[in-house]
């Protein structure tokens, strides 16, 4: 015959052992790409937040104050907690607020993946 079609003992179980060191690589990758969607998350709602922000305090007289605004515009669970600041810089005939968001960490053991900052200017009314 050609071919033993029998498997040894020694390698019965071995996919399993494989297996075994593969997949916490494998979920290590994932949490580092939805951790990578979370950043890009973060990073877009910060201009959302500075552009409401500047928008509102381009007006002569806002209804609302023009952080509480900004926060209004961005996600609870990105501006909660005092993970949202707002900077303004007033210009002669403008207005730029400048947001700073903590970005949130979903990886065990890594606190801190830094902050995503974004500005808007907007002219004064």
């Amino acid at each position: 015959m050609t071919g033993n079609k029998r498997r040894s003992v020694r390698d019965r179980g071995q996919v399993a052992f494989e297996y075994m060191g593969f997949v916490p690589l494998l979920l290590l990758v994932g949490l580092c790409a939805i951790q990578l969607g979370i950043a890009a998350y973060a990073v877009n709602q910060a201009g959302t937040g500075a552009r409401a922000a500047a928008r509102t305090a381009s007006h002569e007289f806002p209804e609302t104050p023009p952080t509480l605004a900004g926060h209004r515009a961005m996600s609870d669970w990105i501006s909660k907690n005092g993970n949202a600041q707002f900077v303004p810089s007033y210009g002669a005939d403008t207005v730029t607020y400048t947001a700073k968001v903590k970005i949130p960490s979903i990886i065990p053991w890594v606190d801190d993946f830094g902050t995503a900052t974004r500005s808007s200017t907007m002219p004064k009314e």
